[in-house]
């Protein structure tokens, strides 16, 4: 809305008023138009701004609101602040920019206040009151005289003077705000009459606007379309010709590469006239040779109508030799029921022959006389250090070191030349009175060895004893003699193969005859254990910490004659190598020293046990045994062996000949049990040795003594106790050994 201009007092008298919105009833007109300035300059901004979206088009395509009828208020009322807006301009700026969204909303004017007052003449006077700016309060009627101005008529009449001034001005205040009121509906007139021609030309306006918009928005896409077809064109042109393009140069690749096979079958077609050429010459040839061979050609057909007679016979032979096929197989069944029965029948056979052979059987061997035995002899013939007599290379002249082991040698002879049982000592001496006195000496054993025997030829003695361990039979082998008679050579052996003693030879024999036994159904486990006893204690040589740090126990089962040794380490074998290993570190934990009859002297007895567990899945059966070998320190002389003066030796050695006193002790005692003495107490407990081969000689197990010899004559006394301890150990009788099998149900 336009703000009205502000009415002034013509009288210089007259109080400035503050300025008023003047607003006309208009009662009776249907609508209220919107103020004149905003329609102005929205009508304007909508014929300059051709560029408008079709968004503010739409929006100035709507019809201005009207507003509503003007009632007549109440004359009673007080003036109340106008609520129209305090700027016009603003207002019509604001409906501008926002064009598109359609024109303000219009403020409903109130009607102003009339205010009636009576003057002192009584002549009622209505006048219109203006209204006040925001915020201001309404005009108020001077207040009526008070009881205590009618007791001043001077002062009185000069109020009513000045009331009656204010009355005549208000008045004139009248008249002009109904002039105006007047004047300004005449222009509200107009200003209605030009907004509604100016809304007519804008809605022409815009609807020329809109259907020029449509044409233009349909070009455009008219025209993107086709610059759409154009891009396709041009794509599909461009496609075409780079394909051509493409084509062009394979056709051209492709005539290069008939050019070039062209040139190439050119040259082949000369090669292949050449080749004609050669041909017909060798055509020509050729035609020579066939004469010949059309005539080896009926040759050949004559030995193919034989070869093909010979092959309908064989053909004739195929079913005999299917059914001969047939009854062979059959019988090699037959035969392998019967080898397994064999196999039985030959276990049995076996052990009754070592049975008759007897329980203890002895061998005697013999050993070499060594280097080492003649050294000082040939250190006084040779005058050259002991290491260079030792090693070969200053050693005397061989005829003279083969005396001087001739008379170094006891007289020892071997009369049985074919069974090889007996040996014979003899020994000469003077008597007091000067006469020469011989002495001879013949013992009789299983088997005796001669000092050229090998250790092979020794252990196919024994390699019978082997088996039976694989038929579940105990086998006990031990070594037996003086210090220094070769007892540990004879079990262990040297390094080679040709000098490996009797304890990996028979491991060896054990596993390949487990081996040989697998194809009968028999499957076997094996395990082992190598222990010593030194100075009456067990010791595990295949243990990892020091000796001594546990407490040994020896063990025998009635039931099953089987013997144990508690807290020892028993390793599971798989290989005869394994066992090689196993001795290798025992003897480097073995307990030796040096004497002065043996520079590597066994302190201890040793005691190598291999258990073997063997089912057959075929016959149901099992057997367990086991196989004791058994390397026994040598017995000894303390003046000879020089152990006196040493308290350690000392201890040693009479602890080794305690035990070995336990166990002639223990042959003894068996041997008078053997000839019907009675119940005779059988001393084991007496040596932990003969304790922990109770069931060695007890009856249980098959036992071998091997008794070692030294050959020298210095040793001749040591040797004949042996040889009778040795004929003690050959004459007694123990109970026959028991088989350990089981059959399954």
């Amino acid at each position: 809305m336009s703000r009205l201009p502000r009415l002034r007092s013509s009288s210089p008298d007259r109080p400035h008023l503050p300025p008023t919105t003047h607003t006309t009833n208009m009662a009776g007109s249907s609508a209220a138009p919107a103020p004149f300035g905003v329609t102005t300059r929205t009508a304007t901004n909508s014929l300059k701004r051709k560029a408008t979206t079709q968004e503010n088009i739409g929006a100035e395509q709507q019809p201005p609101r009207k507003l509503p009828a003007i009632a007549e208020a109440d004359t009673n009322q007080p003036l109340r602040p106008s609520k129209t807006a305090p700027n016009a301009n603003t207002a019509g700026n604001v409906g501008a920019a926002k064009l598109g969204k359609g024109p303000p909303p219009l403020t409903k004017p109130r009607a102003p206040a009339l205010s009636t007052s009576t003057s002192t003449t009584g002549v009622r006077r209505t006048t219109r009151a203006t209204s006040a700016p925001p915020k201001t309060a309404p005009v108020r009627p001077p207040a009526r005289p008070t009881s205590r101005t009618t007791s001043r008529p001077g002062q009185s009449a000069r109020s009513d003077d000045r009331f009656d001034s204010i009355q005549q001005q208000i008045a004139k205040i009248e008249a002009a705000r109904a002039a105006d009121a007047a004047r300004l509906d005449a222009e509200l007139a107009q200003e209605r009459a030009k907004r509604s021609d100016l809304q007519a030309s804008h809605e022409a306006l815009s609807r020329e606007l809109t259907n020029a918009k449509t044409q233009h928005l349909a070009q455009r896409q008219e025209l993107f379309i086709a610059s759409d077809e154009l891009n396709n064109l041009r794509q599909r042109h461009e496609r075409e010709i780079s394909e051509m393009q493409a084509d062009l140069r394979r056709k051209d690749r492709e005539l290069r590469e008939i050019n070039e096979d062209l040139r190439i079958c050119q040259a082949d077609l000369e090669r292949e006239r050449e080749t004609v050429k050669s041909l017909k010459a060798t055509i020509a040839q050729q035609a020579t040779a066939q004469l010949s061979l059309t005539a080896q050609l009926g040759a050949l057909q004559a030995e193919k109508a034989a070869v093909q007679a010979e092959f309908d016979r064989t053909c004739g032979t195929k079913a005999d030799l299917a059914l001969q096929l047939e009854r062979a197989r059959s019988r090699i069944a037959d035969l392998e029921r019967e080898a397994r029965e064999g196999e039985s029948v030959r276990r049995k056979l076996h052990n009754m022959v070592q049975e008759l052979k007897g329980n203890i059987r002895v061998f005697v061997r013999v050993r070499p006389v060594l280097r080492s035995d003649i050294l000082p002899a040939m250190l006084n013939l040779s005058g050259g250090s002991a290491g260079a007599i030792m090693d070969g290379t200053g050693s005397p002249d061989p005829e003279e070191e083969a005396r001087l082991r001739e008379e170094a040698m006891a007289q020892i002879a071997f009369p049985d030349k074919m069974d090889h049982k007996e040996i014979v000592l003899k020994s000469s001496s003077e008597s007091a009175t000067g006469q020469e006195r011989k002495d001879e000496w013949q013992f009789s054993f299983d088997r005796v060895f001669e000092p050229h025997s090998t250790q092979a030829e020794v252990f196919e003695e024994i390699s019978q004893l082997a088996q039976s361990c694989t038929d579940g039979y105990n086998v006990c082998v031990f070594a037996y003699g003086q210090t220094g008679s070769g007892k540990s050579f004879t079990m262990e052996g040297g390094p080679s193969d040709a000098t490996a003693g009797m304890i990996p030879r028979a491991v060896e024999q054990v596993f390949r005859v487990s081996d040989e036994l697998k194809s009968k159904g028999w499957q076997y486990k094996m395990e082992g254990q190598f222990l010593e006893i030194y100075n009456e204690t067990i010791n595990d040589l295949l243990g990892k910490g020091e000796f001594d740090k546990k407490k040994h126990e020896i063990k025998h089962d009635p039931k099953t004659g089987r013997t144990t040794v508690t807290d020892v380490n028993v390793v599971p074998l798989s290989s005869a190598t394994q066992v090689r290993t196993l001795l290798a570190l025992a003897q480097g934990r073995r307990t030796v020293a040096a004497t002065l009859m043996n520079e590597r002297s066994s302190r201890s007895h040793s005691v190598f046990t291999l258990r073997i567990r063997g089912e057959n899945a075929l016959t149901g059966e099992s057997c367990e045994g086991s196989l004791n070998l058994v390397d026994l320190a040598g017995s000894e002389r303390l003046e000879k062996s020089g152990a006196a003066g040493d308290r350690e030796r000392l201890k040693e050695t009479q602890n080794i000949n305690k035990s070995l006193s336990a166990l002639g002790d223990v042959i003894a005692a068996l041997g008078e049990k053997g000839e019907g003495k009675g119940d005779k107490h059988i001393p084991y407990r007496n040596s932990k040795l003969t304790y922990l081969l109770q069931n060695s000689l007890s009856g249980n197990s098959k036992t071998l003594m091997f008794l070692n010899l030294s050959p020298l004559a210095t040793h001749l006394h040591e040797s004949l106790c042996s040889l009778r301890f040795a004929t003690k150990v050959n004459n007694t009788t123990i109970g026959t050994a028991r088989k350990q099998t089981k059959h399954s149900s």
